[in-house]
């Protein structure tokens, strides 16, 4: 592992972060005074500072930006998150919105716990998942009986910067570098190969920084026409209009109140929020080719055809237990299809509460966790393309099963999927598998007195970057009743889906921190093994000549 590439890529983030914390000290300052901002932001913005000046200073050598490898940008990547969730907490600790050191009144026992707290609801943003940790019971800010919106009651400055950490997060902070900062890094295809969810990565330019610019681009956009959708049409306040706009194209779900959509009671709202929930379900490719005009290809791609028949599908099967049970279809027509888009691509917003539903809606909504959105989207799970391949893979097996000398090649697009890609989606879901059942064995420990439904979601839920779950943590309610074991087991599985399950596994592999001095002898014992092959054949032909 060469130390000085992850140095330069986790410093320059940090250094990165600190322009939205000091945006969010402005907008504090301005919405809840100058107190409240400084106590948030100003230890949190220097701390960021002196982490990422820190290690370009005395981690990075004069030849580091040429040093990059794939082993170095998918370490970099799964380590960037971690060290940005910890600056990212700090404001929710130190700002009250948990017990903190400057919570009047509060034990050593209750500040440990908010900063568990702090930690859980910025992993939470940053990973997109949505889960949340404010109530009653955990913030000081939130009087029982007395405050009835007790998300809302928090200072305004602070729950705009919970929505920025989902917002930087979905899209991900090493693609923001990859625009801003890749002359410096360098080897900007291998981090975004770390960083780009999907199984492929599609330059939509010539140039990767075009392609990060495009992207980024068509995420901006997006953002500020649901903001002055939601603003204008929906009858949002403009705060809250900033704060959705904030947190659906990431397909995060923080909302800036308890009840979620729920609370604005909207058809129009539902709708809009809809619309852009499953946008951000959309491979981001085919968004493009949308604004580049190039509709054939937007017709013939072979993941969106089957997202969309996913998300019709669901809905149908919610909708007919409804009608079973004898609902009628006014209202609900919209809160199923809403559910499944909001579950379906890891959004997470409710717009009611659907643990009220059958239980066949409840296995719908389970697998939707499971499958998630599109390859290149920002929604979470396994990806639809993963998926579809899976499908497809099997299938083939079936097929050489009845005939076995009959050759059988697996496409998408028309086009053949290489073996090597092939091995990826089979490794991702054995590792996926496998990680889901230990999970729900280590969660089941942690929470003795939850139902299986409960458990088993939770964890679909944080490894699918989904936020609510079933059963006790259903969208009426939060994961707070949790014991600090349990959160930091899912915020953990948070991270791990967030950069797909293979990117974190790869920091426990022991090769990955193998020092390069140890990788020097190998390779110099493979050359010199070459070199005596290569004068043994020398040898040969000169005999063979004689």
């Amino acid at each position: 592992m060469r130390r000085d590439v992850l140095s330069l890529i986790v410093g320059w983030t940090m250094v990165a972060l600190i322009v939205p914390l000091m945006f969010s000290f402005v907008i504090t300052w301005w919405l809840d005074g100058f107190n409240t901002a400084l106590v948030s932001f100003f230890i949190p913005t220097l701390l960021s500072g002196i982490i990422g000046i820190g290690l370009l200073s005395f981690g990075v050598r004069s030849d580091t930006t040429e040093r990059l490898r794939d082993r170095e940008a998918f370490a970099a990547v799964a380590m960037a998150y971690p060290v940005a969730v910890l600056v990212g907490a700090l404001p929710f600790w130190l700002g009250g919105v948990f017990h903190g050191p400057f919570t009047d009144g509060s034990t050593m026992s209750d500040i440990g716990r908010g900063f568990v707290n702090s930690w859980f609801e910025a992993m939470s943003g940053f990973t997109t998942t949505g889960a949340t940790v404010i109530q009653h019971s955990m913030s000081p800010n939130c009087i029982p009986g007395t405050t009835p919106d007790c998300i809302n009651a928090q200072p305004k400055g602070i729950l705009l910067w919970r929505s920025i950490t989902q917002w930087l997060g979905g899209m991900g902070i090493i693609m923001l570098g990859l625009m801003l900062l890749s002359r410096v890094l360098g080897g900007g295809m291998a981090l975004a190969r770390a960083e780009l969810t999907g199984p492929s990565l599609s330059r939509l330019r010539p140039k990767l920084q075009q392609t990060a610019l495009a992207l980024w681009t068509i995420y901006i956009i997006l953002t500020i026409a649901e903001i002055v959708l939601l603003w204008s049409v929906g009858g949002m306040s403009l705060f809250d209009s900033v704060n959705h706009g904030l947190t659906t194209l990431p397909s995060g779900g923080f909302s800036t109140h308890d009840a979620s959509i729920g609370y604005y009671d909207s058809a129009v709202v539902e709708s809009i929020i809809l619309v852009f929930m499953f946008l951000a379900g959309v491979n981001f490719t085919l968004i493009w080719f949308a604004w580049e005009k190039q509709w054939g290809k937007i017709i013939g791609d072979e993941e969106g055809k089957y997202y969309v028949v996913i998300i019709l599908t669901a809905t149908a099967f919610i909708v007919l237990s409804l009608m079973l049970q004898g609902e009628s279809l006014d209202r609900n027509l919209l809160h199923s299809l809403f559910t499944v888009v909001a579950i379906g691509t890891s959004t997470g917003y409710s717009s009611t509460d659907y643990m009220q539903w059958p239980v066949m809606a409840h296995i719908v909504l389970f697998l939707l966790m499971i499958i998630g959105g599109s390859a290149g989207s920002t929604a979470g799970g396994l990806k639809v393309m993963r998926v579809t391949l899976a499908v497809k893979i099997a299938w083939r097996e079936i097929g050489r099963i009845v005939q076995p000398k009959r050759i059988m090649r697996i496409r998408m697009n028309g086009e053949v999927i290489e073996r090597d890609r092939l091995s990826l989606v089979v490794g991702m879901l054995f590792v996926w598998t496998g990680l889901f059942a230990i999970s729900c064995i280590l969660l089941a420990m942690t929470l003795p007195n939850s139902d299986f439904e409960s458990v088993i979601s939770v964890v679909a839920a944080s490894l699918g970057n989904t936020g609510p779950a079933l059963g006790d943590y259903g969208p009426a309610n939060t994961w707070a009743s949790m014991g600090t074991p349990s959160l930091l087991i899912t915020s953990v599985l948070m991270w791990f889906g967030r950069l797909e399950l293979m990117t974190a596994l790869l920091l426990i592999h022991p090769r990955t921190w193998a020092r390069e001095e140890r990788e020097a002898p190998d390779r110099a014992s493979v050359k010199l093994i070459r070199e005596l092959f290569e004068k043994m054949e020398e040898k040969i032909e000169e005999k063979e000549t004689d």
